[in-house]
């Protein structure tokens, strides 16, 4: 190897090395990505719901979202904005040890259409919030207030109180018709939430979150569903869905021959009709035994044959076994062309039963 680098060997060489310190300067001026943070999953209590589940309930209170703020825009006259904040599985707890001794908890009895006994609904709202609602509804205009987390309202704010969450409570049964039909009705309003029994402090609950902003104010209304009353729904909604599946199916398969099957034994009145003859009301009148009505057809004609009042065959009068009987010569395609059909109101009928 030569001692000496030629020109081009050495300019080559400054290249490199002019390259490597840019880079390395790009390196370092790279700023550092963040940590993704991971959720610690508690092995102990294990989700009980998947997350199909809690979407479905998100897309159902995004409706009573819709409908809550047209409620409270016609009950409070003031522009408002209801969106879910979130869907949360916890134990109850969790969501008892969050509320103070001073809150306010609404109590809503749930019947499903099995009948089954159920643990009922919660519904929690910001005393901010609810205080203004107040104002509102006594004529202020619900905006001035210095109200705290450990506000205590008075025996009227609770009668007001009862009568707003009515209507928030009544919404429930509506958002939840595209899916199962529950009864929905409000119990009572609980003024300390931790005498409330309802409910077991292990039991797993959804908490549906709800931003409720009113003007200038803004707070959270918190809807408590438990587990038991979750599962019963849901397994009535899964029910329903198998049956209805099946009923598809069943209709798509041989529907024809399954309905004629079904009708197969069906009664139904067979009538001839001799004929119609038009008579004045002092003709009918003096109507006596022995008289004869003439029914304007030749002898041996034939005689019309109605099924449950609509005429299908043309037959021929005549006896089968010492009785009265029809012997069907052809079918009626068009009974419109019979002018015999119409006006039936005002003749008399002389027919006999087949």
């Amino acid at each position: 190897m030569a001692d000496v680098l030629s020109q081009s060997q050495i300019d080559a060489l400054l290249n490199s090395m002019q390259n490597s310190g840019a880079d390395a300067e790009n390196v370092a001026e790279e700023p550092k990505k963040p940590e993704k943070e991971y959720k610690k999953y508690d092995f102990f209590s294990p989700k009980k719901y998947t997350k199909d589940k809690l979407k479905m309930l998100s897309s159902i209170y995004d409706n009573y979202s819709r409908i809550a703020a047209s409620q409270i825009n016609g009950l409070f006259r003031v522009a408002s904005e209801v969106e879910v904040m979130g869907v949360e599985e916890q134990r109850y707890y969790e969501f008892g040890n969050a509320l103070n001794e001073s809150d306010v908890l609404t109590i809503a009895d749930v019947e499903l259409p099995d009948r089954s006994n159920n643990p009922p609904m919660l519904m929690h709202i910001n005393p901010m919030l609810m205080a203004s609602m107040i104002d509102r509804m006594l004529g202020g205009t619900g905006t001035d207030m210095t109200v705290d987390m450990s506000y205590t309202y008075t025996d009227i704010e609770l009668a007001l109180y009862a009568k707003i969450i009515r209507y928030l409570v009544m919404i429930t049964r509506d958002v939840w018709a595209g899916y199962i039909n529950l009864d929905v009705s409000f119990e009572r309003i609980e003024e300390n939430p931790s005498m409330f029994q309802g409910i077991s402090v292990d039991e797993t609950v959804v908490i549906i979150m709800l931003s409720i902003k009113m003007g200038e104010i803004e707070g959270i209304m918190n809807i408590c569903m438990p587990g038991t009353l979750l599962s019963n729904i849901f397994e009535i909604i899964d029910k329903t869905k198998h049956l209805a599946k099946k009923s598809d199916a069943a209709l798509y398969r041989n529907s024809r021959e399954d309905i004629m099957d079904n009708i197969k034994e069906a009664k139904m009145d067979v009538m001839a009709q001799l004929g119609i003859a038009r008579m004045n009301l002092d003709d009918v009148y003096n109507l006596h035994v022995g008289d004869v009505i003439d029914l304007n057809k030749p002898q041996n004609s034939l005689v019309s044959l109605y099924i449950e009042g609509q005429p299908w065959f043309n037959g021929q009068l005549g006896v089968h076994n010492k009785n009265m009987a029809v012997k069907i010569e052809d079918r009626i395609l068009e009974c419109n062309n019979d002018p015999n059909v119409s006006d039936v109101a005002d003749t008399e009928e002389d027919s006999v039963a087949v």
